[in-house]
């Protein structure tokens, strides 16, 4: 993909790209409408195709002078979905640029593996040296990476 590509990637963060997965940012809605299309017609023409279901975009207004036309993000006519928030490798971002869904995100990621271990960790008969080795390995990555 990255290769396909390279002629139309912008540099980071304006296009991100990590296998299939492409993040397009833009300070205008023509904007992103006009790389959407872009890349739309780039991977269609390589034999690729940009899935309109699993595509979606997000909108975010940070300064009080963002009031643009809403128009909408488009692949050719039809409109995609806004979103208020979106998953992107692990990581939730959010509209409003807050971090408290990828906390709550890795917080319950914790409490879930953690629920699933207590078997092994609550085990009196367990070495203190296995159970501190399975708690590093098991459910302090999944609160790092939300997995």
């Amino acid at each position: 993909m990255d290769e396909l590509t390279r002629h139309i990637q912008d540099d980071i963060p304006w296009c991100i790209l990590f296998a299939d997965d492409i993040v397009l940012i833009d300070e205008t809605q023509e904007g992103v409408n006009a790389k959407l299309n872009l890349w739309r017609e780039v991977l269609e023409s390589k034999g690729l195709r940009l899935s309109r279901s699993k595509t979606e975009y997000m909108e975010c207004k940070f300064n009080a002078n963002g009031g643009q036309n809403e128009l909408g993000v488009r692949i050719g006519d039809q409109e995609i979905p806004k979103s208020d928030r979106f998953r992107y490798l692990g990581s939730i971002l959010q509209k409003n640029g807050e971090l408290d869904g990828d906390l709550n995100l890795r917080i319950q990621a914790g409490w879930m593996k953690w629920k699933s271990a207590s078997g092994v960790l609550c085990d009196r008969c367990m070495p203190l040296k296995l159970k501190e080795k399975f708690y590093r390995t098991a459910i302090r990555s999944a609160m790092l990476y939300g997995t």
